[in-house]
């Protein structure tokens, strides 16, 4: 009966300690029927005091042991099988000495009983000490945990930190980055008030001496004409007097004088047309909408234009083309305002083909061309259109969503304000409800066009 009791205690402790995957593992199973063998072979060896029963009994507890020794998924329980083994060993002995010689046991039964108590008093130390050993591995694990809880926690904190100092760190960079454009754009406003004082003063001085000019210049022109005239009346009059062979010496020098003043009157009109000009553009703008004559404005601005930039760079040359629609529609616009477009744009393309021609040498050949025509626009309503094309480096297309920004300017620092198209957009769209489109290839030309509605 001993053996059994031991075969139980051992189960138990397997059931405890043995690791299982879940209700479902197999070895559940296994420790239930080994319990229910264990109290059976409790139970007949009380009622039945047979050989065959307590031998049944030592094989069962030899076999848990064998088990618990050879297979790895038991091993947990070896402490348990050394403490069992020396009770279970003199038990076995004590029984197999008992039924084969009944007579030797009965002489030495007090030494094999003293065997199975030393066996049971070991059972029982050898357990106190796996207990505490088992309770100091349980502290210790419980223990590592809370490190490794620890652990896990400082690292979730220090991974949390982190991120949040990225994030602060990112936070204080787009807050730089913001207070530099933010400085960058004051800088340029700034120059650009400069800018525009300058040419205010520059715009007045013009004015003063555009009216100064102008005096002399009509003089100039008026009796260029009225020059013209007496020398006609010389012709028709004493000329045809004179003897033959001083007439035609005097016919000829009056014609050279003749030629000479309608080259003075022809300048002298193209001067008095650029003095206009320049009071007209140095004059400030009423903000009112008049019937514009678009051909005459755009030719007007494009040779201010050009010879502007032929004023600063005597080298420069460009071939100029315009196409201009005969029977252009007349739009009703602020003429101050879409030469003040035009001019920028004519600016631009200049540059363009400028800059291009000097990093470009060979079959380049500058050219600016201009074209209007009249087209239909939505809902039946007409306009015009005005196509401004370069054959220069053209617009990058990283570029082209920003172009329209203020402040934003491709040309080198101290070239440009950046102001240009933005105002330029805004008055063709907001002024006078038109568009501004551009058609542009890199390295090859940039197109913009212009419509404004009749």
């Amino acid at each position: 009966m001993l053996a059994s009791i031991f075969a139980l205690i051992l189960i138990r402790h397997l059931q405890k300690r043995t690791i299982l995957s879940g209700p479902d593992d197999q070895w559940v199973s296994y420790f239930k029927a080994g319990i229910f063998f264990s109290i059976a072979f409790i139970g007949f060896s009380v009622i039945f005091k047979s050989i065959f029963v307590g031998l049944l009994t030592h094989c069962f507890l030899l076999g848990l042991l064998l088990a618990v020794y050879l297979i790895p998924k038991l091993q947990i329980g070896r402490p348990m099988m050394f403490s069992i083994i020396p009770v279970a060993a003199a038990s076995f002995i004590a029984d197999i000495v008992k039924w084969v010689t009944p007579t030797f046991y009965a002489a030495n039964d007090d030494a094999f009983e003293s065997a199975i108590l030393f066996g049971v008093i070991w059972f029982i130390a050898m357990w106190f000490i796996n207990r505490k050993q088992h309770k100091a591995l349980e502290n210790e694990r419980y223990r590592r945990e809370i490190e490794e809880e620890r652990t896990r926690m400082i690292t979730k904190l220090k991974v949390d930190l982190e991120a949040k100092v990225a994030q602060r760190t990112n936070e204080l960079l787009q807050q730089k980055n913001e207070l530099q454009q933010a400085l960058n754009e004051l800088k340029s406003t700034q120059d650009q008030l400069i800018h525009a004082e300058k040419m205010a003063s520059l715009g007045e001085l013009t004015a003063g001496i555009a009216h100064e000019i102008q005096n002399p210049l009509n003089f100039v022109n008026n009796f260029s004409e009225v020059s013209i005239e007496l020398l006609n009346e010389m012709k028709e009059g004493p000329l045809l007097e004179l003897p033959e062979e001083a007439k035609e010496e005097v016919e000829e020098i009056v014609s050279d004088l003749s030629q000479n003043l309608e080259k003075i009157v022809v300048h002298g009109k193209r001067a008095d047309s650029i003095v206009k000009g320049m009071l007209q553009h140095s004059r400030s703008s009423t903000g009112q909408k008049e019937v514009t004559d678009i051909n005459a404005l755009a030719e007007e601005y494009l040779r201010l234009s050009y010879h502007g930039l032929r004023a600063k760079d005597k080298s420069f040359n460009a071939t100029i083309e315009t196409h201009f629609e005969p029977n252009l529609y007349k739009v009703h616009v602020v003429a101050q305002d879409i030469g003040r477009v035009l001019l920028n744009l004519f600016n631009n393309a200049f540059y363009a083909v400028n800059e291009k021609s000097k990093v470009q040498t060979g079959t380049y050949a500058p050219k600016v061309e201009v074209t209007t025509k009249n087209t239909e626009l939505t809902g039946n309503q007409k306009g015009i259109e005005i196509i401004i094309t370069d054959n220069g480096s053209g617009i990058p297309q990283r570029v082209l969503d920003k172009i329209y920004q203020p402040f934003f300017t491709t040309k080198p620092a101290g070239q440009g304000t950046g102001l240009g198209l933005s105002i330029s957009y805004d008055i063709i769209k907001k002024g006078h409800s038109g568009d501004l489109k551009i058609d542009t290839k890199e390295g090859a030309y940039a197109s913009f066009i212009l419509t404004i509605p009749t």
